[in-house]
């Protein structure tokens, strides 16, 4: 099966999908920390321990798809595969590191993702220093 280096805007509408499957397990999540407030809501800027849970189910929701597959729901949708440079699957540590760089380099005003556009082998500052790559398998 032929595979390519994925582009920005294919990589973008993955996260698109991803971030509402996250949403959606986020407001799971959400659900017994309203029924211990007695169906208050939550104050997310004033609840650690919610604060924590909510980084933890993204977190899992990464680390456990890229670890089994290679693929979230979104990168299957879009035909992408997160690989190490041997094309294998990345282990748990890789993807938790990378998972800590995506996150850093989103949280830099998208500097991270950006960097794709002026990288020689198109990878993102996170794929780049992690050892990763974000493949393309178009259908055939």
């Amino acid at each position: 099966m032929k595979k390519l280096k994925t582009t920005l805007l294919r990589r973008l509408g993955a996260m698109l999908y991803d971030s509402l499957l996250i949403l959606a397990l986020m407001m799971l999540a959400t659900v017994p920390f309203i029924a211990v407030r007695g169906g208050e809501i939550v104050d997310p800027n004033d609840n650690t321990a919610y604060q924590v849970t909510m980084l933890l189910v993204i977190y899992a929701f990464f680390v456990f798809f890229w670890t089994y597959g290679g693929q979230t729901l979104g990168m299957r949708a879009w035909r992408l595969r997160v690989e190490t440079k041997y094309g294998s699957v990345p282990g748990f540590g890789i993807a938790s590191i990378r998972f800590v760089l995506a996150l850093l380099s989103l949280l830099l005003f998208g500097f991270g993702f950006l960097w794709q556009l002026w990288d020689k082998d198109r990878l993102a500052l996170h794929d780049r220093l992690c050892g990763t790559q974000m493949m393309y398998y178009p259908k055939e």
